[in-house]
């Protein structure tokens, strides 16, 4: 069952509200074969998870068309063509927004200082009707799809309040004798319809401007994948190729100044490589034959011909981008109480226009359905929730585009608004507290047939100290020999057969060392470095000593946890002197030395246990358990692929003064989504009691439509703006 499930992203058109979102989402939902969807209203963007034998793309873009909106299913050039129709939405929205703007004004002028002038109505229904049927038809389509399936959005609203403040008007202009027979003036509020949609025109065009900006972060990631690129034919020569053409095994031509286009090894030619974009180094790695390079990362000296390994989706760049992109379009928990006021919103406010009708009616005295009728229309413009849709999904794409500018990779909103609770941080120590390219000091042998065992069971090993005790032997030239089998014993080392000897490779709760071993071993623990025993049938005739060199600025990211009140522990495999010399390097005052994996993780539950909200950082496999385990998990990028994979954050970098700055990212984001969320609650328990007349009865106060248009406009725009101001705060 399971392999049948797909989880898509598609790009959604003609999104106007938060309740159009929900409105989606739930359409999404109750098609057959959808076991889950969820909408982002801020990035427009709708992820399905699917049965792919009940249900497909084009189905769930029919469904989703039948209630007035689009999905796009086309699999090339998704978002460029999401960002060309997007870019062409906006332009129309500028010209329809303007010429409204254009035709409203001498409306209200005229409605507001010439209304006994001649042929006042009929001049104001001439500039007021295109305005209404032409420029903001879209509201009434879209009310009218809503309203076929028993929905309403935020259109409906709009519709609804100009459609009826038009519709009376047209109606004292064509028969005002209706009500001079009565002994009443035929009012006319053709400038309240047309304002209300100029206004909200304007609103939703600086609501777009500013949305546009809320993703420049993924604008940026993706402007670091070329083009094109100059692939080599069968006979030589090179030809110019769209990256999306290039295939696995394609050699490529990178020439200097030039972005690498896919991931791959280099087959010809050297070079040196700024890796920043990927690895946050800043100095430039040298690259000859066989080393790996990655697509975005920018080539600055040489040319060089290098083989395609991984493409498209594939790439490490592309990897980055889904990630981020799936972590803006995530929904934080706070999100999930704003949806679901959002879609109630809609159908409560109608209510309440009908209610602040009918009371108005009965109570309203001799001007009883003038004013009854203009509170509705005012209850109606003002209540459209977008504020409340825009609050936490922009704060959201704001702060995780920040945290990738910062190398902070963050996989979902539920991740960034956890980590301000964070009271206790756990790092391993290789590769997280120290630079992780641990080297050989000192490399002992009572034979040297041993270096070619050695080196063969340390080749199959995937820990950071193998590769430095592979990187010594290689380089004395030593050659491995063919083991029998092979086992690695997680936190402890590996072990091999050969010729019928078992060899050890490890610490010593993997081998004992004898008298003499273990005092060689001590000296060199004092000196804060590692010590590897290597045996022949449990007997030692083998030692190396790593070291491992502290990051220059981990005792500072350190001290900067510490004043903020946060515990730091560190947990290594390593043995105790050792890790008792770091740890006196870098200020932590609590650390546990020889843990295994499993142990880590019940570290972690233990903390749990005692109240505290964990954080843990690792960058191994042997640290994946912990990640799981921990409230939020942070991986260094260099790590694993297993330890980003499930880490929730991912630090490209190797700086862990990151590890603060994620965390102070995730109390600016959820400060600001608060103050969203309290001046979009705030607007509407205010907004619609003076829109519904409640100070008509005190001082004769009664809200214009046109103001109330203006108020909701600016709502949304103030909200997205807010979001806006994370991007300038400091971290």
């Amino acid at each position: 069952m399971a392999q049948h499930l797909i989880k898509e992203t598609f790009p959604v058109l003609e999104m106007s509200c938060a309740a159009c979102a929900a409105s989606v989402e739930s359409t999404l939902k109750a098609s057959a074969g959808v076991k889950d969807a969820g909408v982002n209203f801020a990035n427009q963007d709708a992820w399905v998870m699917y049965d792919d034998r009940q249900t497909n793309p084009e189905t769930l873009q029919a469904a989703i068309r039948s209630v007035g909106y689009d999905l796009l299913i086309d699999t090339e050039d998704r978002e460029e063509k999401q960002a060309a129709l997007q870019k062409a939405h906006y332009q129309q929205l500028k010209q329809r927004t303007w010429w409204a703007i254009a035709l409203s004004f001498p409306v209200v002028v005229i409605g507001m200082f010439f209304m006994n002038m001649p042929y006042a109505n009929w001049i104001m229904l001439a500039l007021s009707s295109p305005v209404v049927i032409w420029l903001g038809r879209g509201f009434f389509v879209n009310a009218w799809k809503q309203a076929r399936h028993g929905k309403a959005n935020m259109d409906t609203l709009v519709a609804l309040s100009t459609g009826i403040a038009y519709l009376f008007s047209l109606f004292n202009t064509l028969y005002p004798q209706y009500w001079h027979q009565r002994g009443l003036h035929a009012h006319v509020y053709f400038e309240a319809a047309a304002v209300i949609i100029a206004f909200i025109s304007l609103g939703k065009l600086m609501e777009e401007r500013a949305k546009s900006n809320t993703s420049s972060a993924l604008k940026k990631l993706m402007g670091l994948q070329p083009k094109t690129v100059l692939r080599e034919q069968a006979d030589g020569s090179m030809v110019e190729v769209a990256i999306s053409d290039v295939k696995v095994n394609d050699i490529l031509l990178v020439k200097p100044g030039e972005k690498i286009p896919v991931d791959g090894a280099l087959v010809a030619g050297s070079s040196y490589v700024d890796e920043s974009t990927i690895t946050g180094e800043p100095i430039a790695a040298a690259k000859t034959q066989g080393d790996k390079v990655f697509a975005g990362t920018l080539n600055q000296q040489g040319s060089f011909r290098m083989k395609a390994e991984k493409v498209g989706a594939n790439t490490v760049l592309a990897q980055i981008i889904k990630m981020v992109k799936e972590a803006q379009g995530s929904k934080a928990p706070v999100q999930q109480l704003a949806d679901r006021i959002a879609g109630i919103f809609v159908p409560v406010v109608m209510g309440i226009a009908v209610l602040t009708f009918g009371l108005w009616m009965i109570l309203g005295g001799d001007h009883a359905f003038t004013h009854a009728l203009l509170a509705a229309i005012t209850v109606l413009v003002i209540a459209c929730p977008c504020a409340l849709g825009l609050a936490t999904p922009t704060a959201i794409m704001v702060g995780v585009g920040k945290g990738a500018d910062h190398n902070i990779l963050i996989r979902d909103a539920e991740s960034l608004e956890n980590a301000r609770k964070v009271n206790a941080v756990i790092l391993d120590k290789t590769g997280t507290i120290t630079e992780g390219r641990p080297v050989v000091t000192d490399l002992t042998f009572q034979d040297e047939r041993y270096k070619s065992l050695l080196l063969a069971m340390e080749l199959q090993s995937e820990h950071p100290l193998a590769s430095a005790l592979v990187k010594r032997l290689e380089q004395e030239g030593v050659r491995p020999v063919k083991l029998d089998n092979m086992e690695s014993i997680t936190g402890k080392g590996v072990q091999a057969t050969y010729e019928g000897i078992t060899y050890k490779a490890g610490n010593s709760q993997l081998i004992t060392p004898d008298a003499a071993s273990a005092k060689i071993a001590a000296s060199w623990q004092q000196e804060a470095k590692t010590v590897i025993y290597f045996s022949a049938d449990e007997k030692v005739v083998a030692m190396a000593a790593i070291a491992d060199k502290v990051k220059e600025r981990s005792a500072q990211a350190i001290a900067t946890l510490q004043s903020q009140g946060i515990e730091v522990y560190m947990l290594t495999g390593d043995n105790a002197a050792t890790a008792a010399a770091v740890a006196k390097q870098t200020g932590i005052r609590h650390y546990e030395a020889e843990v295994l994996p499993a142990r880590k993780a019940q570290f972690v539950q233990e903390l749990q246990a005692a109240g505290k909200v964990v954080a843990m950082a690792g960058d191994g496999i042997n640290d994946s358990q912990a990640l799981a385990q921990a409230d939020v998990s942070i991986a260094m990028g260099k790590g694993s692929d297993i330890a980003m994979d499930v880490a929730k954050m991912t630090l490209i970098t190797a700086d862990l003064n990151s590890i603060p700055k994620a965390l102070a990212l995730s109390r600016a984001t959820v400060r600001t989504i608060r103050q969203n969320l309290f001046w979009a609650f705030i607007y509407n328990l205010i907004g619609i009691p003076l829109a519904a007349g409640i100070l008509y009865p005190v001082n004769g106060f009664l809200l214009d439509p046109m103001i109330a248009g203006a108020a909701m406009a600016l709502s949304s725009v103030s909200v997205v703006s807010n979001s806006l101001l994370l991007k300038i705060k400091q971290i």
